[in-house]
């Protein structure tokens, strides 16, 4: 959906905050042995996250209507702001939360959540940060950038994960960097 400039920062003023509540309430009070578990659990979830991340944008974003078709806008435009308004992912996020309260131990269920709302973080930011952001030549930016152009690229069904080429690799969806966009000259 196109945001505008204020509604797409969103998440980063209130995934911080979402996280932080979400650590207090699950933490609140804890022993040594549930601050582990929770941290445990953070830890799953963000490497969880990676591959919903993969998941989400492989199949979803990619071969389901209408969010392919929502999808492909953003590859038509991918500097224009558009994405998943906050209230919705927060709210998933939320849901997420609830039905892990009900399935798992309290201190599992927030670190889980927390993990996956961190690794979501991450997500939007680098996004935000291949698409709009300089980076050095020879940086740690300027290589998920130029993996992310290939994505980008017309036709290109290679290189889904932003935040790890980890499940591109395994899923062998990983393109080489001698397949990177071929840049328009500028015009005199």
């Amino acid at each position: 959906m196109h945001l505008t400039p204020w509604s797409y920062r969103a998440d980063f003023a209130v995934f911080p905050l979402l996280l932080a509540w979400v650590g207090v309430v699950s933490l609140r009070p804890a022993s040594p042995s549930q601050t582990e578990m929770w941290l445990a659990s953070a830890l799953a979830g963000v490497g969880l996250w990676t591959l919903l991340e993969y998941a989400l944008h492989r199949w979803l974003l990619h071969q389901l209507q209408p969010f392919k078709r929502l999808h492909d806008a953003h590859h038509a435009n991918p500097s224009q702001l558009i994405g998943t308004p906050t209230w919705i992912s927060a709210s998933l996020f939320i849901a997420v939360w609830w039905y892990l309260l009900r399935e798992l131990p309290r201190p599992a269920a927030g670190g889980a959540t927390a993990g996956l709302m961190l690794g979501y973080l991450a997500y939007s930011m680098l996004h935000d940060a291949v698409h709009h952001w300089r980076a050095a030549p020879g940086g740690w930016l300027a290589h998920a950038k130029l993996r992310h152009a290939r994505h980008h690229r017309a036709g290109a069904r290679s290189d889904f994960g932003v935040t790890t080429d980890a499940w591109d690799r395994l899923f062998r969806t990983a393109s080489t960097p001698s397949a990177a966009p071929v840049h328009r000259q500028a015009r005199p």
